[in-house]
C-alpha cells in the first residue's frame, strides 16, 4: 500500500485533533495543576488513533489536540504549548504504533490475534513513550511556569500515564470493528 498525504488524510488529522482537544477540555474536569494540567481522562485516544489510523495521524491528533485543549481550557502557555507540549504529546501518540507495527508493515489485525502479547507490547511502548513525554514536557512546563520539575513530573504523570494504560484494551475493542476503514482512509 502506498503511503501518501491526501486531502482526506489531512481532514482526519484535523478532525481527530479537534475531537481530542474537545474531549480533553470538556471531559477532564479535574485540574491537577490549575492553569496547566488536568487529569486527561482520554489520554489514550491519541495512541489508539496512532494504532488504528497510523502514526502520522496519531501525531497530528496529539499535536492539534494539545493546542485545542490548551486554548479551550485556558491552559495555553506560549512557546510551551505549541512546541514542547504539542510535539512531545504528538510523538507519544505516534511512536508506540510506529515501533510496534514497524511503520505499518505489520498488519494490526494480525498483531492482535495474540491478545496477551499485543497487550504487553502495546502497554510497554505506550507507557514508555508516555513517561518520556512527561519527562520532557515537565522541563518546559517548569521553565515557563516556575513550577518545580519534580512537581510537574508527578502531576503530569498522574494526568497521562494512568489513562494511557487503557490503550491496548481500546485498540483491541475497536480494531476488528474498524477493519474496513482502511478501504476509505489510507493507512499513513
Amino acid at each position: 500500500m502506498t503511503k501518501k498525504f491526501s486531502f482526506v488524510n489531512i481532514i482526519f488529522f484535523v478532525v481527530f485533533g479537534v475531537l481530542t482537544g474537545v474531549l480533553w477540555a470538556y471531559l477532564c474536569p479535574i485540574p491537577l495543576i490549575p492553569g496547566a494540567v488536568h487529569f486527561r481522562t482520554f489520554a489514550f485516544i491519541i495512541v489508539v488513533i496512532g494504532y488504528l489510523f497510523g502514526p502520522v495521524t496519531g501525531f497530528f491528533a496529539g499535536y492539534i489536540g494539545t493546542i485545542v485543549w490548551a486554548l479551550l481550557s485556558g491552559n495555553f502557555i506560549p512557546l510551551h504549548s505549541p512546541l514542547a507540549d504539542g510535539i512531545t504529546v504528538g510523538l507519544s501518540a505516534a511512536l508506540p504504533a510506529l515501533i510496534h507495527t514497524h511503520n505499518g508493515k505489520k498488519d494490526l489485525l494480525k498483531l492482535i490475534e495474540n491478545k496477551g502479547k499485543f497487550i504487553g507490547v502495546s502497554l510497554f511502548w505506550s507507557i514508555l513513550f508516555g513517561v518520556l513525554m512527561i519527562l520532557t514536557t515537565s522541563i518546559s512546563l517548569s521553565y515557563f511556569t516556575g513550577l518545580e520539575y519534580t512537581y510537574c513530573i508527578i502531576w503530569i504523570g498522574i494526568a497521562d500515564v494512568v489513562p494511557i494504560a487503557l490503550t491496548p484494551f481500546v485498540v483491541l475493542l475497536l480494531a476488528k470493528r474498524m477493519k474496513n476503514i482502511r478501504n476509505i482512509v489510507p493507512y499513513i
